[in-house]
């Protein structure tokens, strides 16, 4: 095996083993910091052997193995780790430790996996450590891959990552499933790191590529997993079931020029019918199972995007029900953004009027100061009434905020042709 081949199957390898391998460690040695230590080990050492010595038959356990190695080769040097493995209870005998390690990881890998998924979304950490640190030990993807993919310094990704680990070990926090009140509320962290994750695949806030599938892929992934594990839980079918239907629609979104193609302009024949499908499924999933459950807002959103999925061509779509799950969207989250969606919705279900209206009542809301979808929206809607010098000055106002340069050659394109 040629090198190049072997540090390909290294890669290879470690995205597919690297989450389940650091979160074992992780229950092994009680930090998650400590665990993406010895596992980063694991992989230097494959990289050194494996070009020589071949990809072994079952590579997720030989890293397992050279990581195990690594730990008691720590206990035995270092006596302020073989004071924090004894204060967790990790008693390990002089004859190799072996039947403790075993025992310890071979536990369910599906549980680890989990508790990983929520140590990682902690509500302790900041938003941007919580994605960094999700896409870096569950994704396994390397700091420089999460620092091209949101366009940032490498170093201000590795320090985001630091602090993060930093903080878990500081706060203590522990390495469980969280019960009750605090379950739901960390469950709706993760699912919350996993739509961001999505979203800035999906319409890259800055740069010159319109998406990122990569980000999108590695969301639904991790999202599969999490339904995987959490079977009951509906608003994790909700978001697989809103992921997988807006990524159904990645071959239209981009003309052969690069140029965005919007919703309603694409061509629907090009939207991947096994993603739509595996969508509709999931959503199916995600409904009450009673007429006194709530539906969550990833439910309401999926149901949103199964109605575009449904209509053959743009003049099926119904409106009207999309404008109602926008309603009921808009209590749930209370969200000025869900709310310019809903005018969005409306307008195209009544006529831009009404719509304008809604849009106004938006105009003073601090969060959306300097959001430029909101005077795009405004500009199509004043442009729809003829009113085409202030629908111009509003494309132009929403060009000079968007940080996306192909977005913002759409929106000066449409400024010219009012």
């Amino acid at each position: 095996m040629s090198h190049t081949d072997a540090t390909r199957a290294v890669e290879a390898v470690w995205r597919i083993e690297s989450a389940r391998l650091v979160a074992a460690l992780t229950r092994m040695v009680g930090d998650v910091g400590l665990a993406e230590e010895f596992a980063q080990d694991a992989l230097v050492s494959a990289l050194e052997k494996w070009p020589a010595e071949g990809v072994p038959d079952t590579p997720g356990a030989w890293l397992t193995t050279v990581a195990k190695r690594r730990i008691l080769d720590r206990w035995r040097r270092d006596e302020r780790f073989k004071l924090r493995m004894t204060d967790l209870g990790r008693e390990i005998e002089e004859n190799d430790g072996q039947a403790e390690f075993d025992a310890v990881l071979e536990e369910d890998y599906g549980d680890d996996l989990l508790r990983l998924m929520f140590v990682c979304c902690h509500p302790v950490l900041s938003t941007e450590a919580r994605v960094a640190l999700t896409l870096r030990l569950l994704g396994g993807l390397t700091t420089d891959e999460i620092a091209r993919a949101f366009l940032v310094p490498e170093p201000t990704v590795a320090q985001r990552i630091v602090r993060a680990k930093r903080t878990l070990a500081k706060k203590k926090v522990p390495f469980e499933v969280p019960v009750g009140e605090d379950r739901d509320a960390r469950l709706s962290s993760v699912l919350e790191v996993l739509y961001l994750v999505f979203n800035e695949g999906y319409t890259a806030t800055s740069g010159t590529s319109w998406m990122r599938t990569d980000l999108c892929e590695e969301a639904m992934r991790l999202g599969r997993v999490l339904v995987g594990l959490l079977p009951k839980e509906r608003e994790a079918h909700g978001l697989v079931a809103l992921m997988e239907l807006q990524a159904s629609r990645f071959r239209a979104r981009v003309g052969r020029d690069g140029v965005p193609v919007p919703l309603l302009e694409q061509d629907r024949s090009r939207w991947d019918r096994l993603l739509v499908n595996r969508g509709l499924a999931a959503l199916d999933r995600s409904l009450p199972a009673g007429p006194d459950d709530v539906r969550g807002p990833y439910s309401l959103q999926a149901g949103i995007a199964a109605e575009h999925a449904r209509a053959v061509t743009p003049e099926d779509t119904d409106w009207m029900a999309i404008a109602v799950l926008y309603a009921a969207l808009v209590k749930v989250t209370a969200s000025p953004v869900v709310a310019l969606n809903h005018a969005v919705a409306v307008s195209m279900a009544v006529g831009p009027g009404p719509a304008l209206t809604l849009v106004d009542r938006l105009r003073d809301e601090p969060s959306l100061e300097g959001y430029h979808p909101w005077s795009a929206v405004r500009g199509d809607l004043l442009s729809r009434l003829g009113r085409a010098e202030e629908a111009r000055a509003e494309f132009e106002r929403a060009a000079g905020l968007t940080r996306n340069e192909r977005e913002r050659a759409l929106l000066l394109e449409r400024a010219r042709s009012v």
